[in-house]
């Protein structure tokens, strides 16, 4: 059995496969529990991404046959990107997990957390690149911070485009801002390359995608998943 372990900006998710099949359920641990959940699932194999955490600490404590995804780990896509060292980890996991299910496809990946990112891989399993752009919640608590009078409000996603007080115009802004952004940038790109999947992934993957009216595939553990891949290939 793998055990991919993805200690995100917000959450930590842990999730086992066999045989590049997710077999567990996905767990969403405070992070002093990764290390007695890896104790009693006693996986044969293990990797971990972060992107704010440190991955070494928790690797000494689990053992140091366990795989730390940095840009020095084996690759099954080529990486073209400028500046690799500060590529995101779950990027690049993400993009894997979309090559290794349909790999001579063009596919543009949209994972929707605490930032939106865009990644595009093209059908000869190279990474490119792709866009940043603040998330939901962040442009939420920035509207806030960098005025002097506008309140801190949640997100609903039911909030119609004419937001009728304040709370609802900002998350009219902050929401559908954020759908119409995404379809712009899918536009963009159906434009610019042919036969493109479209996939959308993260913690907000289901709620946005239904939102959308451009076809796309909607997998929230496409991240997990592209973390085994890389795994997989390493062992």
């Amino acid at each position: 059995m793998n055990l991919a372990i993805d200690l995100g900006n917000s959450s930590v998710k842990m999730a086992s496969f066999k045989e590049g099949k997710l077999v567990g359920e996905i767990l969403k641990p405070p992070f002093n529990e990764v290390v007695a959940i890896y104790k009693k699932l006693v996986p044969t194999n293990t990797i971990i991404s972060s992107v704010n955490q440190n991955p070494d600490e928790l690797r000494s404590r689990l053992g140091e046959e366990v795989i730390v995804l940095n840009h020095n780990t084996s690759l099954p896509i080529k990486i073209k990107y400028k500046t690799p060292l500060s590529l995101g980890r779950d990027r690049i996991a993400a993009v894997v997990g979309a090559n290794i299910q349909q790999p001579k496809r063009n596919a543009l990946i949209i994972d929707v957390g605490t930032c939106v990112t865009y990644d595009f891989i093209n059908e000869h399993a190279e990474y490119l690149g792709g866009g940043i752009s603040p998330g939901i919640d962040m442009k939420l608590k920035a509207m806030h911070t960098f005025t002097a009078s506008l309140p801190l409000v949640s997100s609903d996603f039911n909030v119609e485009l004419v937001g009728d007080s304040t709370e609802k115009a900002l998350q009219s802004g902050a929401i559908i801002g954020t759908i119409a952004e995404i379809e712009e940038i899918i536009r963009m790109y159906n434009d610019k390359f042919s036969h493109l999947r479209i996939i959308i992934c993260g913690g907000g993957a289901e709620v946005i995608g239904s939102r959308l009216k451009t076809k796309v595939e909607i997998q929230p553990e496409l991240v997990l998943s592209g973390l085994n891949g890389i795994l997989e290939y390493n062992v």
